[in-house]
């Protein structure tokens, strides 16, 4: 067996969606098979909170601490698992690169949406309303310790509040593939929507001109080469949209960078 652990979270922003099926298609796909992994799918404890969202977080956290020795490939719906991710890795400290063409670092104040997928790199480093935070017992982490690469969507005031933060900001993949990474343990966070949206459709809120399906493989390998990785994600596709099939195909060629 490898390193790896593959955790399924198959909830949208907490909900169970009977139409959100891409955490189950890529174990139907045979992922851990192909990662040499065992595959679990978290079990949240909806009536312990009062935000489902938590729940989740929670249960993700403690699914990761009860394999403290393997490496978690975790496979979402959302990007606001990264906050259980975190708890969940707790006890190595990682840095995070955060793979997206958004920021996720709006906060209640600033988002023209209200949309919480939009928050949770804000949240995780302090900034915004900490409730789910403070729902998994989580303290923020430092910006310092904080990557981000591609994010070729800024809402205005998003922007203004990333660009003044102590986040490491790489606009390119080539950029981020040429730095020297903190030497520390890494969580890697994979937004699939960083890729362009012609190799990845399908997605919630697509992003034209973006880094192609192999440069961000090529970018994902050298990552992995390099650093002490101890945790990766996959935010993944909506499978509701056309060119689901293609998504899942992409995302399965993602996924192999880790062999």
């Amino acid at each position: 067996m490898s390193n790896y652990i593959c955790i399924g979270v198959p909830y949208y922003l907490g909900e169970k969606r009977h139409d959100r099926t891409e955490v189950q298609a890529l174990r139907a796909a045979g992922v851990a098979d192909e990662l040499d992994a065992d595959w679990v799918d978290i079990q949240p404890d909806f009536q312990a909170s009062d935000d489902p969202v938590v729940a989740v977080n929670r249960a993700l956290a403690d699914t990761i601490k009860a394999f403290p020795d393997k490496v978690p490939v975790v496979f979402a719906n959302d990007c606001t698992s990264c906050l259980g991710m975190v708890k969940g890795l707790e006890r190595r400290a990682p840095a995070v690169l955060w793979y997206d063409s958004h920021g996720d670092f709006n906060t209640p104040e600033t988002t023209p949406s209200g949309f919480l997928g939009g928050m949770p790199l804000a949240a995780l480093v302090g900034r915004g309303n900490q409730h789910l935070m403070r729902g998994i017992d989580l303290e923020p982490i430092a910006e310092s310790n904080v990557i981000v690469s591609d994010v070729r969507n800024l809402d205005p005031e998003e922007e203004t509040m990333l660009r003044a933060s102590q986040v490491t900001i790489f606009e390119t993949l080539d950029a981020l593939n040429q730095a020297t990474l903190p030497q520390k343990p890494l969580y890697i966070h994979f937004d699939t929507d960083v890729v362009d949206c012609e190799d990845m459709p399908a997605m919630s809120y697509p992003e034209p001109d973006g880094p192609s399906l192999e440069e961000s493989i090529a970018s994902l390998r050298q990552i992995l080469a390099k650093s002490e990785t101890v945790g990766i994600l996959f935010s993944l596709w909506n499978g509701t949209l056309k060119g689901g099939d293609r998504a899942l195909a992409a995302t399965l060629s993602l996924i192999r960078a880790l062999r």
